[in-house]
């Protein structure tokens, strides 16, 4: 088994090595929080906390714990949604008629907001939770005739279940969430017309699966490989009306196709205080031929934790660099990420720089 898990690592370094093209475009995945995004958007062979429910079910395993969070809102936005929040007159980020007057004053400008919550109650093996979030990309052109939209906001219910096998050296977990999805997916509208989502948008609900494994050696750094296959089958929304909107038209979310994420890590111990990990991730296996810019697919980062107090991450997504930091206590803990996301084309990358902080309370 060692020298499977050894060929296994080796096999991802060097699919990450060798994969580099030169095309940009947005790949927007269902959950993603700040610590992921501090340490370069990988978080499946490290996450040891409630998220695993969705990001990676065998993680559960990990778990030594009955936790519930109560409280944890998180607020993403990019450089210009900062500033162009920060002039007022907007008084919902996530509506866009509500930022129509900030994108015609900074026209050209791409703006990005994200909120999320996730309350949930987790254990080793099991995991049940609620997860909301509004995210909302838009840019209004230079003569102010358009805005290049793209929202997104779903309402779920996630069950999530593992399964330990040799002590907990493999670990088989899946999820199942019934999402409930208001779409408007990369549309140019017309900046006169409607910008209300019950008109520009497609709702409608559906059931998703993702599952997972993983490997983990009680050996030295404990290396630790894991694969996740998202939306087993592929996700349609086409099950029933969503609960939330009615829809202006007969039009469902796009379908979320099958994929497959796959990552390792090791996780050195250096003193009775000091411990880290450090990971490496390829994600959307199954679509990197739709994809022609293979380096939106690879992630890598680290983490250092000093006492389980204080958390110092950084990280690479996307060609950009990324970094953060979180200070915890038993009961809460407060996070702060910065990464940098490619927005641009093959013949014209765009760096977007975005902030992320995390506020949650448990008990």
């Amino acid at each position: 088994m060692k020298r499977i898990l050894w060929i296994a690592i080796i096999q991802i370094v060097l699919l990450i090595a060798f994969t580099f093209d030169v095309n940009a475009a947005e790949r927007r995945s269902f959950y993603s929080g700040v610590r992921c995004q501090a340490m370069g958007g990988a978080c499946l062979a490290v996450v040891n906390d409630e998220t695993a429910l969705i990001v990676n079910p065998s993680a559960l395993g990990k778990l030594r714990d009955f936790y519930g969070t109560m409280i944890d809102p998180e607020v993403e936005m990019n450089a210009n949604a900062t500033t162009m929040y920060s002039a007022g007159g907007i008084s919902n980020p996530f509506v866009l008629s509500d930022i129509k007057g900030a994108l015609d004053s900074n026209r050209g400008k791409y703006y990005h907001a994200k909120g999320q919550i996730f309350p949930s109650l987790v254990m080793r093996n099991f995991g049940i939770g609620i997860y909301n979030n509004y995210l909302l990309d838009a840019e209004m052109s230079s003569d102010g005739s358009t805005i290049d939209t793209y929202y997104r906001s779903d309402l779920a219910l996630v069950l999530g279940f593992n399964f330990r096998f040799f002590d907990g050296r493999v670990k088989l977990g899946f999820n199942t969430k019934l999402i409930d999805r208001i779409e408007a997916d990369n549309r140019t509208l017309s900046s006169a017309g409607a910008l209300d989502y019950g008109s520009i948008a497609n709702s409608g609900m559906g059931l998703s699966t993702d599952v997972s494994l993983m490997l983990s050696a009680p050996w030295t750094y404990l290396p630790t490989i894991t694969a996740v296959l998202h939306d087993v089958g592929g996700t349609s929304f086409n099950q029933t009306d969503s609960i939330r909107q009615d829809s202006a038209t007969s039009n469902r979310p796009n379908l979320v196709k099958q994929d497959l994420d796959i990552a390792a890590a090791l996780f050195p111990i250096h003193t009775n205080y000091v411990r880290s990990s450090w990971t490496l991730q390829y994600s959307g296996l199954l679509t990197s031929a739709d994809e022609e810019d293979k380096a939106k697919l690879i992630h890598g980062g680290m983490e250092f934790n000093f006492g389980d107090v204080f958390f110092l991450r950084a990280g690479y997504n996307q060609r950009y660099w990324t970094a953060g930091f979180e200070v915890a206590s038993e009961r809460w803990a407060w996070q702060f990420a910065s990464y940098g996301e490619e927005i641009g084309t093959s013949t014209a990358p765009r760096e977007d720089r975005r902030y992320n902080m995390k506020f949650s309370l448990r008990f």
